[in-house]
């Protein structure tokens, strides 16, 4: 079997690969949050996973590699593939600059299997930490600013 021959057979058994899924354009305001703490409920419910009572979490993860999301005022969860061209968005130190910002996106909405997945091709205003919901601390608690390197 031919090289060619051998590559049609393939995109014959995986079509879905050969296919480029169709997106919609949208625009969307709402909250960068962590998808790790979110979905597993391992800080508690949804509640408590957003806002300045979870930016340092939220910070801490989004170092660690955690994929970022996009909470909308619709209440529906967009997974942030990309932000702004940077292909770093997807992994490690994904915006760390946006987390716990309320921010209006626009970009490509792809769907699958039950999720939306977010390519933000921009962020046209960033409304910055809105979400006030850690009232000792106030939007950054002093513990998450490191000491200046002497």
């Amino acid at each position: 079997m031919g090289r060619i021959s051998r590559l049609a057979a393939l995109a014959c058994l995986l079509p879905g690969a050969a296919l480029a899924a169709e997106g919609e354009r949208i625009e969307v305001r709402g909250e960068i949050i962590d998808t790790w703490c979110y979905y597993s409920g391992v800080m508690g419910g949804p509640e408590a996973v957003v806002g300045t009572a979870h930016h340092t979490c939220a910070l801490w993860c989004s170092a660690g590699g955690i994929p970022v999301g996009l909470l909308g005022e619709d209440g529906e969860v967009y997974m942030v593939l990309k932000i702004e061209g940077d292909d770093a968005s997807a992994s490690g130190d994904t915006q760390l600059r946006l987390a716990s910002h309320e921010v209006t996106a626009d970009g490509m909405l792809y769907e699958r299997d039950g999720l939306n997945y977010l390519v933000v091709e921009e962020v046209v205003t960033d409304h910055g930490i809105t979400n006030l919901s850690h009232d000792i601390y106030g939007p950054v608690p002093g513990f998450a600013i490191p000491e200046p390197a002497k």
